[in-house]
């Protein structure tokens, strides 16, 4: 063979080669190379990577330090991440961004841990707003209280001169003042609303000042309405803690038109740095005649990086005030289950009639006997039209009876758990474990139980219940301890999982349950540049630090809406 022919192979062979790393795609210029890192794509087909190229907001290419540098041009932008670590960018499955950054603007009582504490900032916030009609706000934890319960004549101490109503951090409950119960004409005479209950003293029948679930309506339709600033406020205020803690596309848990009209415009202008599947909230009361005015809210809430194809059922209340929907009583009440918000039949002919119009349907569900309603009501959907590829979910899944565990992976419904809730804080063990007993205490977020099955499981937030960050989750499902504690001894070591299950459930998983896994949800060339870059190779270290790693970098579509001021970057 010549010299000529000889070369002429290896010039053939090398653009062989070089196509075949970029995915068959002609060579081009990188915007952005990121080398020496340890790039963990979620791809069966190659796990591991060490470099990483980007181009016009996709992935160009993954593979070694070699190949990527092959790529850079006059213009591209190169980091040596020195071993630290790339994702797929997270995903949170059940996350409220719109009103948490809305309520940070409030009076915020989110991560007070003590009744003084939270005395002591709602009498601050009253004081530096003198000319607010009404305090509003909230996030308090529901044990700083005794029995869940917190008392009218405290709130009255601290705002004694116009009303006031904070709802619960869980937002199943409201502390109102008395000023605000005479407002809305609530006394001992009036009747629990539908759903909901009036807290009331055991001695005078009057209302005690905690209103739960239906019945904090009864104040809150007097609340002075918010207008689309406010809420473009508070979702801008939501969009900067995201970037930060590496979310580029979430999934809305319950949307109205305020929050829609939010979402819609801050897509218009650009705004928008994560991508959106809105979870249009269903009025149960009108049934099926809701379809049709979903329908046309999907059509008009739509854009670049706005969807609004879910629609959201509520089938029960929360555990701690006894409003979870149980199979078996509650062990400190004797006959009371807790009442689902949807009786069976009507579950079931709602579900049927949303997965006919091709709704993609997202239930809260809480106690043991809401799942099962949940389940039973998408198997009905499946039998009525058909089991087709809808990717229902059901969200916080904090009781689960053994005999559905199954069902997940059978009906093909993704579990949607909030893992961050499934240690034993003083939720589990001060309100939860005493009304629920020990034997059905083993079967509180039974995470590694479902994920056994193969069912698909997804992550989220339900933020601003509780911290927005995905790593804190993640170490809480390895470890069932909480987020500051040192390693010790599993709260139900059963129910542990792995690493690689919680990474998908943050980013494969969190795609596909958006049907965009096609697009994005893993690092391979031509899907979407949505990544992060972490401090930390979350493999190489032990697991109750997993919380404590910081994300220093995010893109959404190659373009950096993220960075830590300790990362460095250069030409």
């Amino acid at each position: 063979m010549s010299k000529t022919r000889v070369t002429t192979f290896v010039l053939f062979a090398t653009t062989i080669l070089s196509l075949s790393c970029l995915g068959g795609r002609p060579a081009e210029r990188a915007d952005l190379l990121l080398t020496n890192g340890a790039v963990y794509t979620m791809s069966a087909a190659r796990p591991w990577a060490s470099a990483l190229a980007v181009a016009k907001g996709k992935i160009l290419y993954v593979g070694d330090d070699r190949g990527a540098l092959r790529l850079r041009g006059g213009s591209t932008v190169v980091a040596d991440l020195g071993g630290k670590m790339v994702l797929p960018a997270f995903q949170d499955s059940h996350i409220h961004l719109v009103t948490g950054g809305v309520e940070l603007g409030l009076c915020n009582l989110n991560g007070l841990r003590t009744k003084e504490e939270v005395f002591e900032k709602i009498k601050a916030y009253a004081t530096e707003n003198p000319g607010q009609v009404w305090v509003t706000g909230g996030g308090w934890d529901l044990p700083v209280f005794p029995q869940a319960n917190p008392r009218k004549e405290d709130l009255d101490a601290l705002v004694p001169d116009r009303p006031a109503t904070l709802s619960s951090a869980d937002g199943h409950s409201s502390w109102v003042n008395s000023r605000a119960l005479e407002l809305a004409g609530v006394t001992k005479d009036t009747a629990d609303p539908a759903g909901g209950r009036i807290e009331r003293d055991p001695k005078t029948g009057e209302p005690t000042g905690t209103l739960r679930e239906s019945a904090a309506g009864l104040v809150e339709k007097l609340v002075p309405e918010l207008g689309l600033e406010d809420y473009i406020k508070g979702l801008r205020a939501g969009l900067r803690l995201a970037s930060r803690f590496g979310i580029t596309s979430i999934i809305e848990a319950s949307a109205g038109e305020k929050i829609l009209d939010a979402y819609a415009a801050l897509d218009r202008s650009g705004e928008l740095s994560v991508r959106v599947l809105a979870s249009l909230h269903v009025d149960t009361s009108k049934g099926i005649a809701e379809v049709e005015r979903l329908v046309k809210l999907r059509q008009a809430y739509r854009g670049a990086r706005l969807k609004s194809t879910a629609a959201k059922i509520f089938a029960d209340g929360v555990m701690e005030p006894h409003t979870a929907a149980l199979l078996e009583p509650y062990f400190d009440r004797p006959g009371d289950r807790g009442t689902p918000l949807l009786e069976p039949e009507a579950f079931n002919t709602l579900a049927a009639a949303l997965d006919a119009a091709d709704f993609q349907i997202h239930i809260h569900a809480i106690g043991d006997r809401a799942i099962r309603m949940s389940l039973d009501a998408l198997e009905a959907a499946g039998r009525a039209n058909g089991f087709r590829d809808m990717r229902h979910h059901i969200a916080h899944l904090e009781l689960i009876d053994p005999a559905d565990i199954p069902r997940f992976k059978r009906l093909g419904v993704a579990a949607n758990f909030q893992a961050l809730w499934a240690y034993a804080d003083p939720y589990i063990t001060d309100l939860t474990i005493p009304i629920l007993g020990p034997g059905r205490s083993r079967w509180l977020y039974p995470i590694g139980s479902v994920a056994k099955t193969g069912a698909v499981i997804a992550g989220g937030s339900d933020w601003s219940v509780s911290s927005m960050n995905p790593l804190e989750a993640i170490q809480v499902a390895l470890t069932r301890r909480g987020p500051d504690d040192p390693p010790g001894d599993a709260w139900i070591p059963e129910e542990k999982v792995d690493l690689e299950t919680m990474l998908r459930a943050y980013t494969t998983n969190g795609a596909w349950l958006s049907h965009d896994e096609k697009a994005r949800g893993s690092l391979e060339p031509g899907k979407a540049a949505d990544l992060i870059v972490l401090g930390r190779d979350l493999f190489k270290i032990p697991p109750s630090e997993i919380g404590r790693t910081k994300v220093l970098l995010t893109l959404l579509d190659g373009r950096e809406v993220f960075r830590d001021p300790s990362f460095g970057i250069k030409n």
